[in-house]
């Protein structure tokens, strides 16, 4: 059992929660790539760092010695001397790097990240100071007070001048550099990589394109594996709900087969069928809910503000998710106690529907419709404005939120441009930052609208529960007995007595009678004396409170019921057919059962008349309930359907009632050589179907009155007398 509930829910959950985890990184990395797109494809060239990859012969002299021969940046280029290369070599070099046909050039190393980071705090300095001077940047020409002469670069003639001159001129030019912050720094420094690149002859236009598409790719490809996973997750969720759904709806329906008569009137069978349809349809969308949004929501909120936890605009977020709580807890208050009573309003709407369905001839026959119409309004009415009360607030709801985002959005924009303009954050940036923003205050708004679900799918899952934990009065035995083959047959009853739960009274008050195989008793009574809870004590719908049945000599409480309601044919007082065929209802108890045996069946129960006038014959479909036959139709076909199953005890629970006189004694003599072998069971009101039994229970107030044949009751149960003169004349008697 726990493998199986394993393979059914953990297995795929775990792969679900994995799943959830590479969309959620996946998302998050695209506004990654907008950002590098922006930033560093379109504002710098396809420049991301301020180290370069190559570095004309010249400049990279004049790095080391304004930086006074530093080692570490001596050390991380090697010389690539043309004179030294074959033809091959130097065809693959200056394709990549023109200027190697007129100069030597510095390659970068094979560096890994912590090694990069150290040149690139060596480097910048000296290779923005480098191509400052090497361009006449004005603000440093200025600052030295120089003139310069027409073709001259700065620092040619900075490297003319004497050392002491030299040395004040560099000193002077860094203090420049010292004035910007480690951002302007590498923003800078990624400028001065484009001037040293185009020196080195590459087509700056075509690099940029290049970073853009290679970026852009990868951002698709990004976007293309986080919507196979979503596919993927929904597919899963889906399927692992519609598993819950099943397993949950069996479970259900397999405890409720095992229900008493006492566990239904606990829960009534219209709330059964709302908790096993609308509470399960609930749990099902909570969970499709669980998995796809309160899992990936988390992992989103919380990534996305590790992505911003640098940003100087952090404090704009928590403005924003503040504002989004006291929203929530402010609609939550006003809508948690509507949900909490929707469950109990679709109960009492599905109880008026049945009642009016079920009771619709009794409605028409005592003109109440005008009453029931009133009464069906007020059901639907709560229920109706409890749905639009919920509906308008989270109407409202997610307005607000998109009012709060873009307020939100506006902010950051307004105090994300002071940055720009002050030079310490870049547009691609700011641009992220908004995209990250908005999916940390989604997360809490899709975390916020499933919990608007919970109550209602808590309410519905500790209704689910109840029906788990509810315990069944009629228990299997844990070690059962063999039925007594010697006794097959015989029922009896030893000092029964019965009382239904919450009862003030016993309904059956010791009650002792035996039936042998092969015999007819049949029982008869005043309405309430306690005829069909009797009978409905054999094939354990109810437990004895005291005494005990025996059946072929066995107490029923000791056999599996399987066992027990095997051999016993069950007719009950009102005919119940299930939707299919003829056929098929008569095949319930017996799967098996040949043409010629049903036809034999139908031939005996009298309903083999009907059966042949209809086109179908055995094939003619049978309605819900079997409301498209009569009621004694129906009572025939639940006859055959019980002697289908060639049962060793048949019960009939006043089940001749519904039949003309004629047609009833035809049927219990055709029955009585049938099922010569049987013992017969027979609930009855009129003394014509029971004048014949071997043996006659009278019962009055849940207590025997009298037992015997006919003619002997007549001698000495006056009661038996009463009934029987209150339907027949004497002479018939």
């Amino acid at each position: 059992m726990q493998n199986k509930i394993s393979k059914m829910f953990i297995i795929p959950g775990i792969i679900i929660i994995f799943l959830l985890v590479v969309q959620a990184l996946c998302d998050l990395e695209l506004p990654e790539y907008t950002s590098k797109i922006i930033n560093n494809g379109i504002q710098s060239k396809g420049i991301t760092s301020s180290v370069p990859e190559v570095i004309p012969e010249d400049i990279f002299n004049a790095i080391v010695k304004v930086s006074d021969e530093d080692i570490g940046i001596l050390a991380s280029y090697d010389l690539v001397v043309r004179d030294n290369l074959s033809k091959t070599e130097l065809k693959k070099y200056v394709k990549k790097y023109p200027i190697l046909e007129k100069e030597n050039v510095y390659l970068l190393k094979d560096l890994d990240e912590q090694q990069l980071e150290k040149l690139q705090e060596k480097l910048t300095k000296p290779l923005v100071l480098v191509t400052m001077l090497r361009t006449n940047n004005e603000a440093i020409v200025n600052f030295l007070g120089v003139k310069l002469e027409e073709n001259q670069n700065l620092l040619d003639m900075l490297f003319n001048l004497d050392e002491d001159k030299y040395n004040l001129a560099i000193t002077s030019a860094t203090e420049v550099l010292d004035g910007f912050d480690s951002f302007m720094l590498e923003e800078y420094g990624k400028l001065s990589v484009q001037e040293v690149y185009k020196l080195s002859g590459i087509d700056m236009d075509k690099y940029q394109i290049n970073y853009i598409i290679g970026e852009g790719l990868m951002m698709l490809g990004v976007a293309g594996i986080g919507m196979v996973v979503a596919i993927m997750v929904g597919y899963l969720t889906s399927r692992l709900a519609s598993t819950l759904g099943y397993y949950l709806r069996t479970k259900i329906v397999n405890k409720i087969l095992a229900f008493s008569a006492a566990e239904f009137k606990d829960f009534g069978a219209s709330s059964l069928i709302t908790r096993s349809t609308n509470d399960i349809e609930q749990i099902k969308m909570f969970t499709i809910m669980l998995l796809r949004i309160v899992i990936l929501a988390p992992i989103m909120g919380i990534g996305a503000f590790v992505k911003v936890s640098n940003n100087p605009l952090n404090w704009l977020i928590g403005v924003a998710l503040v504002a989004i709580l006291i929203l929530i807890s402010i609609l939550f208050g006003l809508a948690m106690p509507k949900f909490k009573s929707m469950q109990k309003l679709i109960d009492k709407m599905n109880l008026v529907s049945r009642e009016i369905v079920t009771g619709m001839p009794v409605i028409r026959t005592f003109h109440t419709e005008k009453y029931e119409e009133e009464r069906f309004d007020g059901a639907n009415n709560k229920l109706t404005r409890t749905n639009l009360f919920i509906n308008r607030l989270m109407n409202i709801m997610m307005p607000s939120m998109m009012l709060v985002m873009n307020i939100v959005s506006i902010l950051i924009v307004w105090y994300g441009a002071k940055q720009i303009d002050l030079g310490t954050l870049q547009i691609g940036t700011l641009l992220a930052f908004i995209t990250y923003t908005m999916q940390i205050i989604m997360s809490f708004l899709m975390i916020s609208l499933v919990s608007v679900m919970l109550p209602r799918a808590l309410v519905s899952i500790k209704r689910i529960r109840e029906i788990f934990k509810k315990e069944i009065t009629i228990q299997e035995v844990q070690t059962p007995k063999k039925f007594n083959k010697d006794a097959k047959g015989t029922v009896e009853f030893k000092n029964v007595s019965f009382k239904y739960p919450d009862a003030d009274e016993a309904m059956l008050k010791n009650i002792s009678f035996k039936a042998e195989k092969g015999t007819t008793t049949a029982f008869i009574g005043s309405t309430g004396s306690g005829k069909s809870t009797l009978i409905n004590l054999i094939p354990r719908f109810f437990d004895v409170t005291e005494g005990e049945i025996l059946v072929d000599g066995v107490n029923i409480k000791e056999v599996r019921l399987k066992d027990l309601r095997d051999r016993i044919g069950y007719v009950p007082q009102k005919g119940m057919l299930l939707s299919g065929t003829i056929e098929s209802n008569l095949k319930l108890g017996n799967d098996k059962l040949t043409k010629e045996e049903m036809e034999k069946c139908a031939q005996v129960s009298q309903a083999e008349e009907f059966i042949l006038e209809k086109d179908k014959k055995y094939k003619s479909e049978i309605a819900q309930g079997g409301t498209n036959v009569s009621g004694g139709q129906k009572q025939r076909l639940s006859i055959a359907r019980a002697m289908a199953k060639n049962p060793e005890i048949y019960i009939f629970d006043d089940s001749f009632s519904a039949l003309d006189f004629k047609t009833d004694a035809k049927l219990r003599k055709e029955l009585k050589n049938y099922a010569k072998e049987a013992t017969i069971l027979i609930v009855a009101q009129r003394i014509s179907t029971i004048m014949n039994a071997d043996n006659i229970v009278v019962l009055n107030e849940g207590e025997i009155v009298g037992a015997g044949t006919h003619k002997e009751l007549l001698k000495n149960c006056p009661i038996y007398k009463e009934i029987a003169l209150s339907q027949l004349k004497e002479e018939e008697l």
